[in-house]
Formats: structure tokens, sequence, C-alpha cells
């Protein structure tokens, strides 16, 4: 019989601004038990505490960075050898990075100060930490930029490395976004619905999203609807298995249409019920969902329906 497998830790830091909270928070919702801000002090008595036998394996992720209490890279980097040489964790590090410029856009757009720079621009507090952390950025096993990452593309880059898969199955994401904001970075899999009648053109719809009932009623009324959304899952049940036995780890199945708010979000809905009906276990996520409606990224509008009489 093989030993159980250690159960994971995972540090999580970085630049600040880079997107450590985003990170944090896709892991708890992938299971991981999350600590944000820990001293780093009590890292080793909050890996040594006990913890109920459910939770034994249970992976967790410890969020530090320059504002920890007592954070220095070189102690942390060492504190990181001395738990490895005593055994019972898997431990790694991932670094999150991102250029210059880019976090200063981030600090002024959401108007925070630097916490290495309360009273200085944001540039001085970025480069003094990016030369405080440049050790541990060696030292990490993950390195992650951020610089051209939107927050669904970091959270998608998440569950891609950490996503924890049971039992060989892939780890399997529905993605819905808008062609019109641009390509998702990690799908695997991309349908077009464009071809679907759009929803945006009726002024009662525009509103809605694809997760609304009378909006998924117009969409499913188009003639080729249920045709082709059948054989996306046929193929869909016909390529899970086989991706399996290749030993896929994660594949992520992208929906788009135009604006990425109607029928792109309709069909990863549907697909997704289809899927777990079939024994698999998708997330969903929408990219687009709260993106504003917006007539200059949908198009030209479908033609009028000529009058009685054939006069339009």
């Amino acid at each position: 019989m093989s030993a159980p497998a250690e159960p994971r830790l995972l540090l999580v830091t970085g630049l600040s601004g880079a997107g450590k909270s985003t990170v944090l928070r896709v892991l708890e919702d992938l299971g991981w038990e999350v600590v944000d801000n820990l001293p780093l002090s009590l890292l080793e008595p909050l890996i040594e505490a006990p913890v109920h036998r459910s939770e034994m394996n249970r992976p967790l992720a410890v969020g530090i960075d320059s504002r920890s209490r007592g954070f220095k890279p070189a102690l942390l980097v060492k504190r990181i050898k001395e738990l490895r040489a005593a055994g019972g964790r898997e431990i790694e590090t991932l670094f999150l990075d991102c250029a210059g410029a880019e976090l200063e856009r981030r600090f002024s757009e959401t108007r925070r100060r630097h916490p290495l720079a309360e009273d200085r621009p944001a540039a001085d507090g970025i480069a003094r930490e990016r030369e405080m952390m440049e050790s541990l950025r060696r030292w990490a096993e993950h390195v992650v930029d951020t610089t051209n990452y939107s927050s669904n593309d970091l959270q998608q880059e998440i569950r891609q490395r950490f996503a924890e898969a049971e039992d060989d199955e892939p780890a399997l994401n529905i993605l819905s976004f808008g062609f019109a904001r641009g390509l998702p970075r990690h799908a695997d899999l991309v349908f077009d619905m464009r071809y679907l009648r759009n929803p945006h053109w009726d002024t009662k719809l525009r509103p809605g999203t694809g997760l609304d009932a009378d909006v998924s009623a117009y969409i499913t009324a188009d003639p080729a609807y249920e045709a082709t959304l059948a054989q996306i899952e046929t193929l869909l049940l016909t390529l899970l298995p086989r991706y399996r036995a290749e030993g896929k780890s994660y594949v992520t199945i992208a929906f788009g249409c135009t604006g990425g708010r109607h029928r792109s979000v309709h069909c990863a809905e549907r697909v997704a019920r289809t899927l777990r009906d079939a024994g698999h276990a998708p997330t969903v996520s929408h990219r687009n969902l709260d993106s504003a409606p917006q007539d200059g990224l949908e198009g030209k509008p479908p033609p009028a329906s000529p009058a009685p009489g054939g006069k339009s």
C-alpha cells in the first residue's frame, strides 16, 4: 500500500498590487485552506497545529509579503529550507511579479498607497520592494508575471496550476466570454456562438444576461440551437475521456459571443449541466457577465422583418 501524499503548502508572495488577494480567493474556491498576511514567526506553529483527521490532507496556502510582520526574504527562504528538511509538507512558493508601470497604474486607479512608500510616489516603493524581493523571486518554483493579465486571466492561470484533479480526471473549467473583449488566454477548446440570434437587439432583453429565463428562451428558440448544441455536447463527451487517457490535467472549454453576456453565458451553463449529468465536475465562470452592453461592440442589428404585403 502506497504512503499517502504529503499535504501541499503553498507560500503566496510577490510584489504589492501583483494579484495576491485574487490568487488566495481562487485557491480558497478550489478547497485550499487560506491564511493571509501571516507573521513569519507564526508560520511553523500554523503548520504544526493539530487538525481534524478529515482535513489532514487539505492543502494550505499562506499569503506573505512586505506588509507581513517580521518579513525578511532571506529569513523566509531559510525557514522554507528548514521546513523541507524536517519533512511532512510538500512546500512550494508562488511569486507574483508585475512590471513597474502597470503597478503604478493599478495603485493610481485604486487610489491606494504603496506599503513601502506611504509618503512618497508609488514608483519609489515599487523599486524598493522589487530589490527586497529579488532573492525570493529567484527561489520560487512558480513565478507568474501578471503585467498583461486581467483578473480573470490570473484566475484561470491559478486554476490550471493548482486545481486538485481527483482520480486522474482533468480539472474542467467552462468559460463564457465576449469576442469583442478579446480571446481567453488559456482555452483548450473555443466555440463561437455568434451564429445564434442575438438578444442584445431586443430592447427588453438587452439589460439581462444568459442566466435569465426570458433571455434563455429567446436563444433556445433559434432553429439552429438544439441541433448544434447537442453536437457540441456529443463532441465534448467523446473528447474528455480521451484527454483523461492522455494524462491531460486541465481542460478549459470556452464559449464566445460578441459581448459575452447573453448567448455564450447561456450555452456555457447548458453544457456544464450536461457534463455534470454525465459524471464530470466542471466549474463555470463568466468573464464578461458584468460588462455594460454596448451597441458598438455588437456589430450591425439584424435586418427588419418585411411588412405585410411584401412592403418594407
